[in-house]
């Protein structure tokens, strides 16, 4: 993926950039790979590094507690309203170095993504989740560090982990529905969560549980060798009880070959633990990941990838 722009110092004759990514998704916890390509302008610079930043659009949302499920505060780091570009990672590349006017040099990188990096695709279908790379010469005697200016995003595709894929895939089986992805500001209180902001899917629900939730909002928090899934629940209200919303956690490890093999039992397990018992919220339960080709890519689009497509 190719990105130009014009950097933000006042020297209107200075270096152009080319952002150019690796073909091929990247994986939360993996490795970013491309080259940053510049082009002098039309006097000699003198550049102190590159700067490369991760960005994703947030909205503004609020903190999710599971010790406080149904009442819905702003984070502390949204304004509780419209969406923004919020930075999750910085990297410097190339060290210093002299572009000549007009000269032409590549400057490649190497960087490993967070854990936490969101999920932009599904069996290579958009979620709508829009997360990019923006790079900029530091170019000294100019006082822009790479940060001033207009920057243009190179988009950044992000596929999900084995047991991410393989929970996805459990959920299409049992006939959740695909509803929307976003991204909120704010943090679940409770977890391990490091970024400043995290991915919620929303999921509709199959008729079992049609008449208990309204919809259910999916969570993947990972660190190094596991994955915690938060589930939470908006509950529908009967003639004598208010509607309210629940919330679950469990831990899953995304690597090594322990683990349950039957994923649609333990997801179903989720799920009925979060509906019906309304006292269980922070429980956890460690299992192990299995692999699997995603669901729903036939005509059935009331699955969660069936939806996606559509």
């Amino acid at each position: 993926m190719v990105c130009k722009r014009l950097p933000g110092s006042p020297d209107v004759g200075g270096p152009t950039v080319d952002t150019v990514l690796d073909p091929g998704a990247a994986r939360p916890g993996g490795v970013l790979s491309g080259q940053v390509r510049l082009v002098g302008g039309t006097v000699d610079h003198d550049v102190e590094h590159v700067a490369l930043e991760l960005v994703a659009r947030v909205e503004a949302g609020h903190a999710r507690d599971d010790g406080q499920a149904g009442q819905a505060g702003h984070g502390d780091d949204g304004d509780g309203q419209g969406e923004g570009d919020v930075v999750f990672g910085r990297h410097t590349v190339g060290g210093a170095f002299r572009l000549a006017a007009g000269e032409h040099r590549s400057v490649p990188f190497t960087l490993s993504l967070p854990w936490e990096t969101p999920v932009t695709e599904l069996a290579g279908r958009p979620l709508g989740i829009a997360l990019g790379v923006r790079a900029a010469p530091a170019v000294a005697g100019t006082g822009d560090q790479g940060e001033s200016g207009p920057l243009t995003v190179a988009p950044l595709t992000v596929a999900p982990l084995p047991a991410q894929e393989a929970i996805l895939e459990a959920f299409g089986r049992l006939g959740f529905g695909f509803r929307s992805a976003g991204l909120e500001s704010g943090r679940i209180g409770g977890t391990g969560q490091r970024l400043p902001f995290h991915q919620e899917i929303e999921l509709t629900p199959p008729p079992p549980y049609a008449h208990q939730v309204n919809e259910i909002e999916l969570t993947f928090l990972a660190v190094p060798g596991a994955l915690e899934v938060v589930l939470e629940a908006d509950k529908r209200g009967g003639p004598f009880f208010d509607g309210h919303d629940a919330l679950s956690r469990f831990t899953v490890p995304h690597e090594g070959s322990a683990g349950p093999q039957d994923w649609n039992a333990l997801v179903d397990g989720w799920v009925r633990e979060l509906v019906e018992h309304r006292e269980s919220y922070g429980s956890h339960a460690v299992y192990g990941h299995e692999s699997g080709r995603l669901a729903g890519t036939g005509s059935d689009t009331g699955t969660v990838v069936g939806a996606g497509e559509a």
